[in-house]
């Protein structure tokens, strides 16, 4: 399926953006999610991820912001594809969700991890109002934090960083919180002893993500299952 990227605020709509649903069985309507991938774009995280969810009860939609960009993926090129940029995905995906009679009105939230998470940080932003779309709540799993331009947070956010973390550092985001307006939206988790992509089951390794920079990866046997009984608890208290 596909739908419109739309302008909103400083975010200008990009291509027609391409995507996949997941729903539970049933006629519903459900509650829904917008899955916004990572830096690497939708692959099997995505997929493991639209499955835990319609476990849980909720109808998902995974947009592709980059093939439709001409990327597959924006790691070592972060200014190719930028989360502002994915703002205007977010919300044409959340005007579509509210054409299906099968999603709940009102009741629909944002997970993201890595650029995916700083995706859901902008998205959150009051300027660009995506809270009159629908968007009830996100969840940001190791985000990059831009204090200077994230102050505006107008819904729910449960953000969940590794301390350990040197690709998207967890300091930023502290920083960020101290100095919201509106701190009591914002649920920060900070896990001493992870790193970048602590959900993802996978062995240890280092990625890069520019000439001569590279970054820890690894699994965490605490901070992954913690993580994700807070993120079902955080939807179950906003979407239903």
């Amino acid at each position: 399926m596909s739908f419109p990227s739309v302008t909103v605020g400083a975010s200008q709509a990009g291509p027609e953006v391409s995507g996949w649903v997941s729903r539970p069985a049933g006629d519903g309507p459900f509650p829904a999610i917008i899955l916004a991938h990572s830096c690497a774009g939708t692959g099997r995280h995505t997929d493991t991820w639209a499955k835990l969810l319609v476990s849980w009860g909720y109808l998902v939609l995974a947009p592709d912001s980059f093939n439709p960009r001409g990327t597959k993926a924006v790691c070592t090129t972060p200014n190719v594809v930028t989360p502002n940029m994915r703002v205007a995905d977010i919300a044409g995906a959340l005007d579509y969700l509210a054409t299906r009679p099968d999603v709940m009105k009102g009741k629909v939230g944002i997970i993201g991890h890595s650029h995916g998470g700083s995706t859901v940080i902008r998205s959150a932003q009051k300027s660009f109002d995506l809270a009159s779309r629908g968007l009830a709540v996100g969840v940001a799993y190791y985000p990059g934090c831009n204090p200077q331009f994230d102050g505006g947070i107008d819904i729910p956010v449960l953000l969940l960083a590794g301390d350990k973390d040197d690709w998207t550092l967890a300091d930023r985001c502290r920083k960020l919180v101290s100095s919201l307006a509106h701190g009591d939206l914002v649920e920060a988790v900070y896990y001493p002893e992870a790193y970048h992509s602590f959900d993802v089951k996978a062995a240890d390794r280092t990625v890069p993500s520019a000439p001569g920079k590279r970054h820890h990866l690894a699994y965490d046997t605490v901070a992954a299952p913690d993580a994700e009984a807070r993120t079902r608890a955080f939807l179950t208290k906003y979407l239903r």
